[in-house]
C-alpha cells in the first residue's frame, strides 16, 4: 500500500456541493494530537483531514473472508 501525502490546502479551494453526512466518533487524545498537528502545518481542518484518512482507508482495506475453523 502506498503513502498517503497530504498537501497544504490549495488558496482558492472551493467548497463543494454537500452531499455529506454527518456523525461522532471516539478518538484517542494522541491521535486528535497528530491531526491538529497535520492540521497546523497543511492549513487544512481536522474534519478535512478525517475525510481524507477515511476516503483512503476505505478505498484501499483489503477486506478478508471470515476463515472457516
Amino acid at each position: 500500500m502506498s503513502d498517503l501525502i497530504i498537501g497544504p490546502k490549495p488558496k482558492s479551494a472551493k467548497k463543494k456541493p454537500d452531499g455529506y453526512h454527518t456523525f461522532s466518533v471516539r478518538v484517542k487524545q494522541e491521535t486528535v494530537d497528530k491531526l491538529d498537528e497535520i492540521s497546523k502545518r497543511t492549513g487544512r481542518t481536522r474534519n478535512e483531514l478525517i475525510g481524507i484518512f477515511l476516503e483512503y482507508a476505505a478505498n484501499n482495506c483489503i477486506v478478508k473472508d471470515q476463515e472457516e475453523p
